[in-house]
């Protein structure tokens, strides 16, 4: 694929217009073959492989183009969206400028997908879709992969995540899964033997541990959920700008309750501890004047020094209260050799 810059500036292009071609094959509410070409050729879509693009560099771009057209034939999209990207993978695939032509790559973590797509295709009677696939497997179209993506030597790709259009993800239908016909009818079953049980142990049974109508029961709870999922849909969007109008709000109230808690607590809150070199400048709280926080500044604190190394000496030779002076450069020449206290004048001055 293309590399860097090159990569970023189709990859973009290619998202948007994917989105707004599946947005308005979602518009038609339909999954005919017929509807999708239609909006194809309104759109010329075909035209996308059309450039200065040759050689390698044309066989990359629609490797790019199928890469991403394929992640919208599989989950979490809904059923038509799916749809609509195998259509859409039909079409890029039989207009690629590419020859050879560029194949589908299928992942084998992906398969199972397909073919429950296919068998759901086949029991809804959406055979354009049955049709789509078949044609794609017959003309060899599709490379059945171990990985989604090419793996290379030594080469250090950025992973590609594809980032997943809320607008065509599909709805949850867990409920309908869970309780479909199949397990109403084994419900059903089950009440049954039930009650001929207890009839055939029990002359009079007047207890009642189940309800009669059970599986009618949960049939009309399903259909009930069903119908508010389909109006809490069509109101989606209101409710989504009212929420998150009211969201802001909220969060706008608590940021300046947090600002003003902030000031109050460095006004009010107790004094730092002041660092090493300005203890001496700290003040204490004197609360016995008035009953309130009289603040008096606390006494100076002057550190003092060692003697120095010429008080020390002058301390041991001379004692304390002695001013004599001392030759320090003659401290062991007696005190009767009168001469010894002169310095001897040079004769010669050194010469360089």
């Amino acid at each position: 694929m293309p590399n860097g810059k090159a990569k970023d500036r189709f990859l973009k292009p290619l998202v948007a217009d994917y989105e707004e071609l599946l947005g308005r094959f979602q518009q038609t509410e339909s999954v005919r073959f017929e509807e999708f070409t239609a909006i194809w050729r309104n759109m010329g879509f075909s035209s996308v492989f059309y450039g200065s693009l040759a050689g390698n560099e044309m066989r990359e771009f629609c490797h790019l183009t199928l890469t991403m057209a394929f992640n919208y034939f599989l989950p979490p999209y809904s059923f038509q969206i799916r749809v609509g990207g195998l259509y859409l993978l039909y079409g890029l695939y039989h207009t690629q400028l590419a020859s050879p032509k560029e194949k589908i790559r299928i992942a084998l973590k992906d398969w199972e997908q397909i073919q429950k797509f296919y068998q759901d295709s086949v029991n809804s009677q959406h055979y354009d879709a049955v049709y789509i696939i078949r044609k794609l497997i017959a003309e060899n179209a599709v490379l059945y992969t171990a990985m989604p993506q090419m793996l290379t030597f030594r080469v250090k790709k950025k992973p590609q995540h594809h980032k997943v259009c809320e607008e065509f993800r599909d709805r949850p239908e867990r409920v309908k899964d869970l309780i479909s016909t199949d397990m109403l009818q084994e419900v059903a079953n089950i009440q049954g033997h039930h009650e001929r049980l207890k009839a055939s142990v029990l002359e009079r049974s007047s207890i009642a541990v189940t309800q009669q109508d059970l599986p009618a029961r949960l049939h009309s709870c399903v259909l009930e959920f069903l119908h508010w999922q389909d109006r809490h849909e069509n109101h989606g969007d209101a409710d989504h700008l009212v929420y998150a109008e009211e969201k802001a709000q909220q969060v706008e109230s608590s940021n300046r309750a947090q600002l003003l808690a902030s000031i109050k607590t460095k006004s009010y809150g107790c004094l730092a501890e002041a660092s090493k070199s300005r203890r001496h400048r700290q003040v204490e709280m004197d609360t016995s004047i008035s009953g309130t926080g009289y603040i008096k500044e606390a006494p100076k604190y002057h550190k003092s020094r060692a003697p120095s190394l010429k008080a020390r000496t002058n301390k041991n030779l001379c004692g304390e209260g002695d001013e004599q002076k001392i030759q320090y450069w003659l401290l062991s020449a007696a005190e009767e050799d009168k001469t010894a206290l002169k310095r001897q004048k040079r004769k010669h001055s050194f010469r360089w």
